[in-house]
């Protein structure tokens, strides 16, 4: 459906559109026609690979690893970046992240909310972060309730912010005609 709706608003046909990210369920990413699937409607809808990006939580990536990391390389494989979502709330998390192909940190909120008043929360964004950017990776805090926290997390050198402070979410065929009028918009000031 996201493929159908992006295509009809004619979206991601080129790799300088921006990204729309998809969360995978586990359900999903251990089914193993999954990347065929999606390379079919990809395909069907004119979708560029680089405007797509998969969000899988950290649970469902280190549960059935094997399964996981063979599903992440075939996603990347079609060109589509991959999201790391709720990173932080695993033990063993950063033992495993230097095995997964993901492209972003998804910084779990309940870290993020937390970090105007908690040192230790502080600490472990901070830490996410530098790990991430060490590995070459973007981080993307979620949670960004309010404009204290979020400029707090600009100050951090977090990459991405996700929360209400920068966006309420939206039904995806809304924001496409928001875009599209900013587009026109844009196109009626120059000329």
């Amino acid at each position: 459906k996201t493929f159908s709706i992006m295509s009809a608003a004619d979206y991601a046909r080129h790799t300088n559109e921006g990204v729309v990210s998809i969360n995978l369920s586990g359900q999903s990413l251990s089914d193993r026609e999954l990347t065929d699937y999606i390379a079919r409607k990809m395909d069907e809808f004119g979708i560029e690979p680089a405007c797509v990006c998969f969000e899988i939580t950290e649970t469902v990536a280190f549960r059935d690893s094997e399964q996981a990391l063979q599903c992440m390389h075939a996603i990347k494989a079609l060109g589509c970046s991959l999201a790391l979502d709720d990173f932080g709330t695993g033990l063993s998390s950063f033992s495993y992240l230097k095995d997964l192909p993901v492209d972003y940190l998804k910084i779990d909120g309940s870290f993020v909310r937390k970090i105007l008043e908690d040192n230790v929360s502080h600490a472990m964004v901070a830490s996410i972060n530098q790990i991430g950017h060490v590995m070459g990776l973007k981080t993307v805090a979620e949670f960004v309730e309010n404009d204290a926290l979020a400029q707090r997390l600009v100050e951090m050198d977090i990459d991405y912010l996700q929360g209400y402070a920068i966006a309420k979410p939206v039904p995806l065929e809304d924001y496409m005609d928001e875009l599209d009028d900013d587009v026109s918009a844009s196109a009626g000031k120059a000329s």
